[in-house]
């Protein structure tokens, strides 16, 4: 450089001009089974099983009601029922205390009856295909296993065999998605020529998302399920995943359904083939015993003290509050709260939605005019007692647009006119 003086000078204007920054990476966000399945609040679960393993019984118990028909006959139920199931959640019982508002709105979550499923369902046996189009139809499975013998109720295979009956479902819905995805990848096959004409950028996203389609036929010929291999996917497949709403890429529990006396002594033979199979081929996924006929007997007593006596005697609980809680975190629903002496209301949102998203649930205005949303956690509150106290703390917070809503979140939103 002309500038450079003696040696060992250099001139900073050359060095800089030829020296690069090197791009910072960017980060690559985690996949995780929460982002697979709809954006949406109104989510729903399904309760899917063989014919006569209980499914219209626990429906009847979750709902508190006898909407859903109830026979000792294969396929009692066609139709797809759907009920209201509400959610306990002691965070509510605590701020309806704290408040005493004059109303009072517990978040609910939406349960459908399902027919039941027999081998060869997926080449039309039985109810066939309704049946997978009304699985299509939810976000989430409960998986009703019959894990009691009883020769007055019949079951479609003539024995009790829990496990036999889950690998017959499971491979139902495995076959449907390989039929689904080989007609979905023949469609995508006849758009090659038009998405070369249209554009590079067309062409590689419609390379993109054959190879998608490769992989996920792949996992299916292998036996396996999307949603219990997310190390397989990229957040470009999820997107495309999310598109065919496949049946295996649903969340899933398992309820088991046993007799009382096994229920009430916590032992079955039935539970630890179960819970081997689940651990090797749905791992994560919650699996809650109950008693059908017990839950039904409960649900038909008079008054609470009575079911609480009843309980006690018994030297028991009822399931159904953790078969609802869990069912509805399964599908990645989580609630908020705004709080007063007005009202008291659990809103009900999807994990991931931001904050005016949220607000949208209140009003559709509240996330068109969305400024802020003035935040408090529950436990925050429950520690320090008021949202003074909160407040003098340095706990209250003023959110923006990019803040994601958490899981007991009490919210007040600011909006425009």
């Amino acid at each position: 450089c002309a500038q450079a003086q003696r040696p060992g000078q250099f001139c900073q204007g050359s060095l800089f001009s030829s020296f690069k920054m090197a791009p910072k990476k960017k980060e690559e966000e985690v996949v995780g089974p929460w982002m697979l399945g709809r954006f949406s609040k109104a989510l729903k679960v399904g309760l899917v099983g063989m014919p006569n393993v209980g499914k219209s019984t626990l429906y009847n118990s979750l709902s508190k009601s006898h909407h859903s028909k109830t026979a000792n006959v294969p396929f009692c139920t066609i139709d797809p029922t759907e009920t209201r199931a509400l959610l306990e959640d002691e965070r509510f019982d605590w701020l309806c205390q704290l408040h005493k508002p004059k109303s009072e709105v517990k978040a609910h979550l939406t349960v459908v009856d399902i027919a039941g499923l027999i081998s060869g369902a997926s080449k039309g046996e039985g109810l066939g295909n309704a049946f997978l189009s009304h699985i299509q139809a939810v976000d989430g499975i409960i998986h009703v296993m019959r894990a009691f013998e009883d020769d007055d109720i019949i079951h479609a295979e003539d024995t009790v065999d829990p496990v036999r009956d889950i690998i017959t479902i499971c491979n139902e819905l495995r076959i449907k998605d390989r039929s689904f995805m080989e007609s979905k990848k023949e469609m995508h096959n006849r758009g090659k020529t038009a998405a070369r004409a249209k554009s590079p950028a067309h062409l590689k996203r419609w390379e993109e998302e054959m190879e998608t389609m490769e992989k996920i036929c792949a996992l299916l010929d292998d036996g396996k399920d999307v949603k219990n291999n997310m190390a397989n996917w990229t957040t470009k497949d999820i997107e495309f995943l999310n598109d065919y709403m496949l049946l295996t890429a649903k969340p899933t529990m398992f309820a088991i359904n046993m007799n009382h006396k096994d229920y009430c002594r916590k032992k079955n033979k039935f539970l630890k083939p179960i819970f081997d199979w689940v651990s090797a081929y749905a791992p994560g996924s919650a699996m809650i015993p109950y008693c059908g006929a017990f839950e039904e007997e409960l649900q038909d007593m008079a008054s609470d003290a009575e079911r609480e006596a009843r309980l006690k005697e018994d030297g028991t609980v009822c399931a159904m509050p953790k078969i609802i809680n869990t069912a509805f975190h399964m599908v990645h629903l989580i609630n908020f709260f705004t709080a007063g002496p007005d009202e008291v209301r659990a809103w009900t949102i999807r994990k991931g939605y931001k904050a005016p998203q949220a607000a949208g649930c209140i009003h559709t205005d509240f996330e068109k005019k969305f400024i802020m949303a003035e935040t408090m956690s529950y436990a925050d509150l429950k520690e320090l007692g008021t949202e003074a106290a909160v407040k003098a703390a340095g706990k209250y917070r003023q959110e923006g647009k990019l803040y994601e809503v958490l899981d007991g979140d009490i919210i007040f939103y600011k909006f425009g006119k």
